[in-house]
């Protein structure tokens, strides 16, 4: 803990990319593995989860894909932001940028004040729909009457600002991270996520290459574990509370 409080006492332009254990001591479940909603091999429909939740499907047949969906909502309305994400945020103002990117869908960062946030799979809070210009940002699917839902101003399917599996990361999106990523960082933070997708595991390895600080939060060794110089292997709210704390002594 004190060489990672060290890395963030020294950096001053970071990038924090967080995963689904930033948000799992908010309660959030996983939809695999223990505790998941989905640990069985197929769901009810008989196919798997990724293919009920694929853009293939929502265009085949979107009901399939809301029922999933909403069941998702279901299971994590109420949720809150945790003290991790208001750790990251407390310490934002600490740095001259702190950039963070999240492959949560959650709103989760944002809600708890974060500014600098690229949201690269979008959030579930934003709906829009398919067919025109139509959007508009909810707080949960409560007040939904139909499934799939229709938009009031054309009729067509209205859907979540998310990504499906098997669909492109938003051009938005991936425009603000490369432009933050050209701008460079001296610190790459990566908090609760196994780092699969090239994306996230990329600037890892870049600033390894250029021998930036690399600090990981995860309780489990991941595929990055080996690029950074510092691995913390606990759980992401308490370390990053703590870590808030440590900045906050040495200013």
């Amino acid at each position: 803990m004190e060489r990672a409080a060290d890395v963030l006492v020294q950096a001053r332009r970071v990038l924090v990319i967080t995963g689904a254990g930033m948000s799992a001591d908010s309660g959030l479940p996983t939809y695999r593995g223990v505790g998941g909603l989905y640990d069985r091999e197929l769901t009810a429909d008989g196919i798997s989860i990724e293919e009920a939740l694929s853009g293939g499907m929502f265009e085949r047949d979107p009901s399939v894909s809301w029922k999933y969906i909403a069941e998702i909502e279901r299971a994590c309305r109420g949720a809150l932001p945790n003290d991790g994400h208001r750790a990251l945020a407390a310490m934002a103002p600490k740095f001259e940028r702190f950039c963070v990117l999240t492959q949560n869908v959650d709103g989760f960062h944002k809600s708890a004040g974060s500014r600098d946030v690229i949201e690269m799979h979008g959030t579930i809070h934003q709906l829009k729909c398919t067919r025109c210009h139509w959007q508009a940002t909810v707080e949960d699917y409560a007040g939904l009457d139909t499934l799939p839902p229709a938009c009031s101003d054309c009729g067509g399917v209205v859907r979540p600002d998310v990504v499906l599996f098997g669909e492109m990361l938003p051009q938005r999106a991936v425009s603000q991270y490369e432009q933050a990523l050209g701008e460079g960082f001296d610190l790459v933070m990566v908090v609760g996520t196994s780092a699969v997708f090239p994306y996230i595991a990329a600037p890892v390895q870049q600033a390894a290459m250029q021998r930036n600080a690399t600090l990981e939060i995860n309780p489990q060794r991941t595929g990055i574990s080996d690029y950074c110089d510092v691995c913390l292997q606990t759980g992401a709210a308490d370390t990053l509370v703590a870590l808030q704390k440590a900045l906050q002594a040495a200013a």
